[in-house]
Formats: C-alpha cells, sequence, structure tokens
C-alpha cells in the first residue's frame, strides 16, 4: 500500500475544446505510463463514438507515478467531460477526487461550462488549481484570461499555472502545483474497509468491473465483500489500477483509486454510490453516494426492423451499468407496439444513448420526438409528473399545468447583446441580471422554460454570436403556464407519439408548422389521407396527401360523357373503401418532425 501522502486525486474539468483530453495525453506521456510509440490522441477516450465526435462522454482515469523532491507520488487523474448534459459524470468524479484543474483556453476565457463545473467542485470541497491552456496558439492571452478567471470564478490569478496540452510546455510546473496544492487523502489505512463504487462496465467474459474509490481499510484477491446496498457477499477475484489499461495490484488501500472483480454476473446488483465493506467486519458508517440524476428530456424507443423488445431490454440494461443517468420504463402504443419511455439529461445525451444502444447492443431503435417532464395539479388538489403528452389526464379534472423552468448563463460577446435579448424574448425568456466579465464579453442570466430552448436555442445562439457564444443552465423550478395538449390526427386518428404539450399562443402556429413537416415526410398512399392538429377537440390546422391517380379513362375516348363519368365514381368508390381500411405508415422522421428547427 502506497502512503497516504504520496497519493494526489485529481480531476480535469473545463468547457468543451478547452484541451483536457489533450492536456491529460501529455501527462500519461510525460509520466510514462504511456510510451510514445504506443501514444494517440484522446488516449483515455476509449470509445469509438468519443474519437469520432471528438468529445469526451464517459470520464476515465488512470494512475501515473511521478517522482517530486526525491519521493515518487500517485498521481490518480480522472479525465471527465464538457458538455453540460454530462455534467453528472463530472459529479461523480469529482467525489472520488480532493482536488481539480480548472482548465481555461487562453484564447477564449472562461465559458460557461467552466463557470458550473467550477461551482461544482466548489461544492464538494475540492482544492482548485487555475490552469490556463493552449498557450502556444498565436492568439493567445494568457495574464488577461487569468485575471479574467479571478474576476469571474474566485481562483488566484498569481498561482495559475500556464501550460500547452499540445507541446507539453509547463507540465513540470503543473506536477508541481498539484502535489503541493492538492491535499492528500484522509483515511484510515487500519480501519474498517468503506469504498465507493463511483463509476462501473460490463465485461462480457469478467462480469461487471467496479471502479472504486477506497477511503478507509484496504481490501486483496480472496477478500469477501459486502456490497451495502445490494446487501449481497462477494469474493474479490482480482483487484488493481488503470495504467490506463487494468493491471491488477496485490492490494487496494486507503486513498487509493482503483477497480475490483467479484464475479458479479447480474447488473442490478450493482447500483451506482454503493459502499464496499468486508463481510467479517463490515463499517457501520455507508458512504452518502451521490444524487439521483435530474432526467430533463424524455422520449419512446421502440423496436425497429429486425429487433425484438426483449433485445432492446437487454442492450438497454448493460447500458445502464455503464452510464445510469438515463432511466427507461415500459410503454405501449397503437401504432409501434411495445418499448421504453427513457429520461435523458438533454439532447446530446439522448442521440448519444441512440447511437450506443445501436452500436453496442446491435440493435435497431425507433425514436419518438423528445419531449420535458410537466407537472400537473389536478382539481382535487393533487399533484403528479407527467414525461409524454398522452398521459395528460382529462382536461376537465385539471386544475393547472406546470412547465419546467431552468436559469441559463450565456457568455456572449458585447456587440452582440441586442441579438440575444431579441432571441430570449422571442423563447419567453425573463431577465434576470447581466455582467460585464470585460469590455468585450458578457454574462447574461435568464429564467427559460425549458421545452422553449431545449432543441434549436444552442444553434441560434451560436448563430448570433459568430460561434463564440456559450451557454449553460440548470433546472429552476417548475411555473404555471398556458399550456395546453394539441394532438395530431392522421387520417381521422390521433397519433400518440406525435402528440405535443405547447403554449396556447403558439398552438395554432407550431400546428401549422408540424403538419407541413409531416405532409414532406409521410409518402402518397393510394387513398387521400387528411392531417389534422386540434387542441381539445377543435380543429386548429388541417394539410391533406393527395392520393396516388390513375387515368382510368385513358382508353375511353369519344361517345357520351357518362361513359368516363361511370369509371370516375367507380374509381372514388374504391379509395373511399381503401380509406376506411387501410393503413398508414408513418416513417420514423415524420416522429422527430415535431424538431422543426424554425419551429
Amino acid at each position: 500500500m502506497t502512503d497516504l501522502r504520496l497519493i494526489r486525486n485529481f480531476s480535469i474539468v473545463a468547457h468543451i475544446d478547452h484541451g483536457k483530453s489533450t492536456l491529460a495525453d501529455r501527462i500519461l506521456e510525460s509520466t510514462g505510463v504511456v510510451a510514445r510509440r504506443d501514444m494517440r490522441e484522446q488516449f483515455l477516450d476509449d470509445m469509438d463514438l468519443e474519437r469520432e465526435m471528438g468529445i469526451t462522454i464517459k470520464a476515465n482515469r488512470c494512475t501515473c507515478p511521478y517522482t517530486y523532491k526525491g519521493e515518487t507520488y500517485m498521481l490518480n487523474l480522472i479525465d471527465t467531460p464538457g458538455h453540460v448534459d454530462f455534467h453528472y459524470e463530472v459529479s461523480r468524479a469529482l467525489a472520488a477526487c480532493e482536488g481539480v484543474l480548472v482548465l481555461v483556453d487562453a484564447t477564449q476565457g472562461v465559458q460557461a461550462q467552466t463557470v458550473a463545473n467550477a461551482y461544482a467542485a466548489l461544492e464538494v470541497g475540492c482544492d482548485m488549481i487555475l490552469v490556463i491552456n493552449k498557450i502556444d496558439l498565436p492568439a493567445a492571452r494568457p495574464e488577461d484570461i487569468a485575471l479574467e478567471a479571478e474576476q469571474v470564478l474566485g481562483l488566484d490569478s498569481s498561482g495559475a499555472i500556464f501550460t500547452s496540452g499540445k507541446t507539453g510546455l509547463g507540465l513540470d510546473e503543473l506536477f508541481a502545483a498539484i502535489i503541493e496544492k492538492i491535499r492528500p487523502p484522509a483515511g484510515d489505512p487500519d480501519g474498517k474497509l468503506k469504498a465507493l463504487i463511483y463509476d462501473a462496465k460490463p465485461d462480457v467474459h469478467r462480469g461487471v468491473i467496479c471502479h472504486t474509490r477506497v477511503y478507509d481499510g484496504s481490501f486483496k484477491r480472496g477478500d469477501k465483500i459486502e456490497l451495502m446496498a445490494a446487501g449481497r457477499d462477494y469474493i474479490i477475484t482480482e483487484v488493481g489500477k488503470c495504467r490506463p489499461k487494468p493491471t491488477a495490484a496485490e492490494v487496494l488501500g486507503a486513498g487509493e483509486v482503483g477497480y475490483f472483480l467479484a464475479g458479479i454476473k447480474t447488473i442490478a446488483d450493482v447500483s451506482i454510490g454503493d459502499t464496499v465493506t468486508l463481510s467479517s467486519d463490515p463499517t457501520d458508517q455507508r458512504m452518502p453516494g451521490y444524487q439521483p440524476p435530474q432526467q430533463m428530456v424524455f422520449c419512446d424507443f421502440y423496436p425497429g426492423i429486425g429487433t425484438t423488445t426483449d433485445q432492446l431490454r437487454e442492450a438497454m440494461e448493460k447500458l445502464w451499468l455503464n452510464d445510469s443517468s438515463f432511466t427507461y420504463s415500459t410503454v405501449g402504443s397503437d401504432a409501434l407496439g411495445i418499448g421504453f419511455r427513457c429520461g435523458f439529461l438533454g439532447l446530446l445525451h439522448m442521440r448519444i444513448i441512440q447511437e450506443r444502444l445501436e452500436r453496442e447492443g446491435n440493435v435497431s431503435v425507433v425514436q419518438t420526438a423528445p419531449t420535458v417532464t410537466y407537472e400537473i395539479l389536478l382539481t382535487d388538489g393533487a399533484t403528479q409528473k407527467i414525461e409524454s403528452p398522452s398521459e395528460l389526464p382529462d382536461i376537465s379534472g385539471v386544475e393547472e399545468i406546470r412547465e419546467p423552468f431552468v436559469t441559463a448563463q450565456m457568455i456572449v460577446p458585447a456587440d452582440s447583446v441586442g441579438q440575444i435579448m431579441q432571441l430570449s424574448m422571442e423563447r419567453r425568456g425573463r431577465q434576470v441580471k447581466t455582467e460585464y466579465l470585460s469590455s468585450t464579453r458578457v454574462m447574461m442570466t435568464y429564467d427559460f422554460p425549458l421545452a422553449e430552448i431545449l432543441y434549436d436555442f444552442y444553434d441560434k445562439l451560436k448563430s448570433c454570436t459568430k460561434g463564440y457564444g456559450t451557454a449553460d443552465y440548470h433546472l429552476k423550478n417548475y411555473e404555471v403556464g398556458d399550456m395546453v395538449k394539441m394532438d395530431i390526427l392522421v387520417n381521422g386518428m390521433p397519433v400518440d407519439a406525435l402528440s405535443v404539450i405547447v403554449h396556447r399562443d403558439k398552438a395554432a402556429y407550431r400546428g401549422r408548422r408540424l403538419l407541413e413537416r409531416l405532409k414532406k415526410e409521410i409518402d402518397r398512399h393510394q387513398f387521400e389521407i387528411p392531417l389534422q392538429a386540434a387542441v381539445g377537440g377543435k380543429i386548429i390546422a388541417r394539410e391533406t396527401i393527395k392520393a396516388f391517380r390513375k387515368d382510368v379513362t385513358a382508353k375511353c375516348y369519344g361517345g357520351d360523357i357518362t361513359r368516363k363519368r361511370k369509371l370516375l365514381e367507380k374509381q372514388k368508390e374504391g379509395k373511399k373503401r381503401m380509406r376506411t381500411v387501410g393503413n398508414v405508415s408513418i416513417p420514423q422522421e415524420a416522429f422527430m418532425s415535431i424538431l422543426d428547427p424554425e419551429d
């Protein structure tokens, strides 16, 4: 076991594209855990999806030895995602650390997600080191950015470390700061075993790999452990550390970060945030674990072509262990059969879960349009939350519908303030405050209905600010709104999966736009298909998909007009019968047409 005073557990947090993964690459390379010939970009991003998209999705970890003033320290690094949708991954990583490197791009300065992650680190009591990265770029302004970070984040600019993740410049100073400014972990090496499971991953051959942080005591291969939340005992088959590939070790002691295998086959037996202790001498203090993640976006997943409901359920169970921040429950639809209602942290999280299901689970998925959760006050005084418009009770029993509001912080160029105010007004935003970070950058705080900013707000923000604006948001509360349920009828039949809850003032406009999109997405049939949008039984918009027509009178030339009329009437009767018994096939794109960017 390593002496506690020679251990440093730290994480890297930053906004997207500020260089976390690149700096982590240089740390791995300079400490020698990865040979130069084996080095590749984004080394810790081991998912194909991460490498293709150029973003970190899952927090990853590595144990690096570093010699400083004649002593060898164990540096346990956790690389975290930067996107707002993966803030839950960041919070889990911070719970296993004593310190954090707050990384800021020397050209772009403090961004919205930098602020959010720094506050998250402050809440859990991490020691913070300000790191100004990308100082090798021609447009870098490291001293100015350090002063800006001091003003916004309250971090001492005189102690900032200037680095380049690309060239490795400033790494020696960074290592010295990690050792001197981040406190060693507290814990009792001889106490009763108390360890926290902060992540887990299924392995086809060896069972569930549990990533853990040990607080007190130690454990080794052959020990009998108890997972306190599950109430089950297991025999440890392997303990080890990530260097960065899993490497077996003799023992995991207090203050250390590593993994263990115990032949755990059932995914349900492991819960993230569970406490591990020895069965023979258990601790009486359970770790507090984690706050359950707050799902912001909901949609339904149904099995696609060649996939059964059981196959989709199995793929979801495996993925849920690796990413417990999404939820799923069984749901049925007349149009699509048996599927699952899933909750996500945001739209990017939803797209990545769908992509991972199809890649890692080898399943085909049909997805409905995303919705947010609403709070309903019933006339009898009871409240309930609904995750889909189809769950809305009969309107006669509903007193009020409350929609979720978020507080958004936007950091934008000063010359874009007018455009952002206009965009915010269009999305029913309420201004909270405006702060000038410098003569050229402004932080604007607004309260928005979540449904108004969910789909394309970030794209519009980027357009208004020529790509320089950033935003971060967190759930504030639920507020009463004049909301109505808009049903979509295809061929006279309501389609639950296309229903939406909208603000009354926007219902007619949204209905027209939605039907225009549906008309393009649904193929023409042998019969005429009416598309209608209705609110409370009142039709507010209509489009018609014309039927395929065949010229049945082509061969009928000359003679009395009644001969042609007879054939046309016969054709009309046939189409009428077909319309009453024919099924309208609705493609996947139609369900996503609710996400019209111009809506």
